[in-house]
């Protein structure tokens, strides 16, 4: 039996003799245990969720037309592309653990960065995970309910187990974590497969009157070609998953940039021939009609083999839902560990070396997203927030790009890159309020800037009541939780 003793950095309180039985770790820092395949895993597990498979018809509404719905879900792959790239020369420059936030606290300095992690840690990342397992829950009760909805309260029950469940992996083992995302991420391209191949043979049989006059009342403008791509981007959304995990990538100046190349285009080439096996059964006004695209198509293809559809797509929101909390949890640990929220969050446990104060708090925040249990408008209107952070990442590395000449860059993209991510960013943000104005727009940003609110009162002048607060709940945690602060990680 080993004791650990570790005194907290104030002085004044200690945490003594904890008792710990595995192997003594080499320090307590955030192990590099995500290679090439886990690391692709985790994009293409994070990127193809449940909304491929439940409703790409948002898409084609704004659009009108089967040929611009193709355009625009090509646009967004690469879209997605340019904008991960443009991260990977952030992560191998700054190999910082948290995406955004690091990279916004180099580039402009506190105040966008923790803007940035209040809007995602209270609203944005949780909510998108409750959602995520909201969407496990209603497939997973769907066959014991035929021909009605699930009870609210059971799909609700089911979504809190699903978060409890991932917490829990996730605050226990990163290695275990990365395997099952591997098999969820392997069980999610089962499905995309049985469908893309279902489309082909359709296609080779003759199955192309759907495609004819593809262009015909279409609906292009600024504005709805902006919510297209809003729609679109959506079911992108995790194309910087691993920015998150930085520090935990074995080699994340090879690794880092490989898993890009390979998980976004493989998932673009996936979209497009998805929607290709949908319009191949179903006319544009089918589809929109459908309450669950895929489900429809299973029905209609695979007869009755059709149950493996939501099945698949369960397993599919499952692999998202674990992706999204392995990788966004380490927001809050970075975010604690630079002050800008309670310090025990950037703590690391004792026993499994995984930030396990910070996926706890991301897994509790997400559980009172799924009390109401329809959030959608909600972040239908944040995602117009999502990405003025991304731009604003972006653009944060076109200014390093002369204000942080030193900085060692393995990967530099060209200046073309990140300058048409921000002006497409730039677009996306005002096109919709400037097209459709509406309040939510409004709240959205007044919610944002009043992180501002917390910031001067606890992190710029740091009143001493708030640290008389803050300290006992850090001590009693990490007695509760067996953890220590981590080391900071230089490179």
């Amino acid at each position: 039996m080993e004791k650990v003793r570790h005194r907290k950095q104030s002085g004044n309180q200690a945490l003594d003799d904890v008792s710990v039985t595995s192997k003594k770790p080499k320090s307590t820092s955030l192990q590099k245990e995500v290679g090439l395949i886990s690391g692709i895993c985790v994009i293409v597990g994070g990127v193809i969720g449940s909304g491929i498979f439940i409703s790409p018809k948002s898409v084609l509404a704004n659009v009108g037309a089967i040929g611009p719905c193709l355009i625009i879900w090509a646009a967004c792959g690469v879209l997605a592309t340019l904008g991960a790239l443009c991260f990977a020369e952030l992560g191998t420059m700054i190999p910082k653990s948290g995406a955004e936030y690091p990279y916004l606290l180099e580039a402009f300095g506190p105040i966008p960065a923790f803007l940035f992690s209040w809007s995602s840690l209270m609203v944005i990342k949780p909510s998108a995970f409750a959602i995520i397992c909201l969407s496990f829950a209603e497939y997973v009760s769907a066959p014991f309910y035929p021909g009605c909805d699930p009870p609210a309260v059971v799909v609700k029950c089911l979504a809190t187990a699903a978060i409890v469940a991932i917490t829990v992996l996730n605050s226990l083992s990163v290695k275990w974590t990365s395997y099952v995302q591997n098999i969820l991420t392997a069980a999610k391209m089962v499905i995309v497969i049985i469908i893309i191949v279902s489309g082909i043979v359709l296609l080779a049989k003759g199955n192309t009157q759907n495609f004819n006059n593809s262009f015909d009342n279409s609906s292009i403008s600024v504005g709805s070609i902006s919510l297209a791509f809003y729609s679109g981007l959506w079911a992108y959304d995790g194309w910087n998953q691993l920015n998150y995990i930085t520090e935990e990538l074995k080699n994340p100046y090879r690794h880092l940039p490989q898993s890009i190349i390979i998980g976004i285009p493989l998932v673009t080439v996936c979209y497009i021939l998805i929607n290709v096996s949908y319009f191949t059964v179903m006319t544009a006004t089918e589809l929109l009609q459908s309450q669950a695209v895929a489900v429809t198509f299973g029905d209609r293809v695979l007869y009755p083999a059709s149950w493996i559809v939501p099945l698949f797509v369960a397993l599919s929101a499952l692999g998202a839902a674990n992706g999204a909390c392995f990788t966004s949890g380490r927001l809050a640990y970075v975010a604690g560990r630079e002050g800008h929220m309670l310090k025990v969050l950037s703590y690391i446990s004792i026993k499994h070396l995984t930030p396990a104060p910070s996926i706890i708090f991301y897994g509790a925040v997400a559980f009172f997203y799924v009390l109401p249990g329809d959030i959608n408008t909600l972040i239908n209107y944040f995602s117009f927030a999502v990405w003025l952070f991304y731009g604003l990442t972006v653009l944060g590395l076109i200014v390093m790009r002369y204000t942080r000449k030193n900085l060692e860059r393995p990967i530099r993209v060209p200046l073309i890159i990140p300058l048409v991510v921000v002006l497409v960013a730039i677009v996306l943000v005002l096109a919709p309020i400037i097209s459709e104005p509406e309040l939510e727009y409004l709240y959205c940003v007044l919610f944002i800037f009043s992180g501002l609110i917390f910031y001067i009162l606890f992190i710029h002048y740091k009143f001493g009541w708030a640290q008389k607060i803050s300290e006992p709940i850090t001590m009693h945690l990490q007695m509760l939780l067996e953890v220590v602060p981590s080391e900071e990680v230089t490179e």
